[in-house]
């Protein structure tokens, strides 16, 4: 069983964007939700119907997001933001920040688009361990991103494990719509055992930024589930 809950904002401003003063409105009046099936063959389908049969419990391997969100940032060049506190089962593999200054809920800006609010450096602390470990060294004025551009275009090949490194923006769309940061913190040391992982972002500015800057942070991490066919009963385990 599928289920799609959708929570409809207080006004449609980050849905449009337009010159004009007037008050907009979006009338949902009809959706439609694909699903794609997966059919077996039927030697695929003897094992699968003898694995149900034995009643055990088939594990679900799968990755998750968690998007948070820092809607006010302090006017100084340096902040520290602790995001959660998450369990050492919940490894986190990528972490996507980035800044966006005077654009949420402003019928003239367009909320799709991204700020480098002249960003200089980022860190992710995960506990002691941090990532990366050189400092990125930004100047966006000076157009040394190089570090920041290289991490974005190989997020695709990581993360899907595919050969194509192709991004979605060249270096100058990146610069003008997406200055975002993404992190690779995958290959961690898996022999450390704690019960909770502090995870932390530090981030500099070369000004003070906007009263009006908001930060975004997307945490990619792991999820292990295991269901049970017969009895639908599903436990999680990370």
């Amino acid at each position: 069983m599928h289920k799609l809950i959708l929570i409809q904002a207080l006004n449609d401003h980050n849905c449009l964007v337009s010159s004009e003063s007037h008050e907009s409105k979006i009338v949902l009046l009809k959706m439609q939700w694909r699903m794609p099936h997966v059919v077996l063959n039927d030697i695929n389908k003897l094992a699968l119907l003898r694995t149900l049969d034995s009643g055990r419990y088939l594990s679900v391997a799968f990755r998750s997001w968690d998007l948070y969100e820092f809607p006010l940032l302090q006017s100084t060049t340096k902040h520290s933001w602790a995001l959660k506190a998450a369990t050492q089962l919940e490894k986190s593999r990528y972490v996507i920040f980035a800044l966006q200054s005077g654009r949420k809920n402003v019928l003239s800006q367009d909320p799709s688009m991204f700020d480098d609010c002249k960003l200089t450096n980022v860190k992710l602390y995960l506990n002691s361990d941090f990532y990366s470990y050189d400092d990125m060294n930004l100047n966006f004025e000076k157009n040394k991103i190089a570090v920041l551009y290289d991490k974005y275009s190989k997020f695709r090949k990581t993360y899907n494990g595919c050969n194509k490194d192709k991004a979605l923006f060249n270096l100058a769309k990146f610069k003008t719509f997406g200055p975002i940061v993404v992190i690779d913190c995958s290959r961690q040391n898996e022999s450390i055992k704690s019960a909770t992982v502090d995870i932390r972002i530090e981030f500099d500015c070369k000004e003070n930024v906007s009263s009006n800057t908001t930060a975004y942070c997307l945490i990619i991490h792991d999820r292990v589930i295991e269901y049970n066919p017969l009895t639908n009963v599903v436990c999680r385990i990370v």
